[in-house]
């Protein structure tokens, strides 16, 4: 399947958007833009305008078609992220949880990780059992960022 790129410049510096017919495949943070050479398919505009609407504070819920890869287990778990309200957060054992895999909260901790598609599956929302912020693939900063913009729009 043929996949297209397209780049943001958002808040949080460059954001990569990969997708194909059947949806959004990657959105990661990047240090430069990629080199686009046509317009975005309408699948990787509608992602930008909806990030944009996402950072002014005027979108809370995405509507996107999204396509990671990725096993059955992550996609579980990404599944339960997009359930996350926007402004809330859980913790990867009340993810483990709700899963109804109490022991495997360090699974859900490797399928956080090895999300694909940042911001669209809010994986920024988990944090540790402490209430700390933990790992994320775009650097503890984005995280705590993203949280207090998100924050910021709930009063």
């Amino acid at each position: 399947m043929h996949h297209l790129t397209a780049s943001y410049h958002s808040p949080l510096g460059w954001i990569q958007i990969t997708g194909h017919a059947k949806g959004v495949t990657s959105v990661a943070f990047v240090e430069t833009p990629s080199v686009v050479t046509a317009m975005p398919a309408s699948i990787l505009q509608e992602a930008i305008v909806q990030l944009d609407e996402y950072f002014l504070g005027t979108r809370q819920y995405f509507s996107l078609a999204l396509a990671p890869e990725g096993t059955p287990f992550q996609q579980e778990v990404w599944q339960y992220l997009q359930q996350i309200p926007f402004g809330q957060t859980l913790t990867y054992q009340a993810i483990a949880d709700a899963l109804k895999m109490p022991s495997a909260s360090r699974a859900v901790g490797q399928a956080n990780m090895h999300n694909p598609i940042a911001i669209f599956i809010p994986c920024h929302r988990v944090i540790g059992k402490n209430g700390k912020l933990t790992g994320y693939a775009g650097g503890l900063w984005r995280k705590e960022w993203l949280l207090r913009h998100e924050h910021a729009f709930l009063f």
